[in-house]
């Protein structure tokens, strides 16, 4: 289950990476980016 968060993760942040350069879609990225910090910080929460 740790390594599919952090897949998911990887994904939104290349996803905002390239909305970011390319789409300039908003708001929407960077709730994305958001939320993919947020699946990282509970991983490691979870895991200590």
């Amino acid at each position: 289950m740790r390594s599919l968060l952090y897949l998911i993760a990887v994904i939104v942040i290349i996803g905002w990476i390239l909305g970011f350069f390319v789409y300039s879609a908003g708001a929407i990225i960077h709730i994305l980016l958001v939320i993919a910090v947020i699946s990282i910080i509970l991983a490691v929460i979870r895991r200590a």
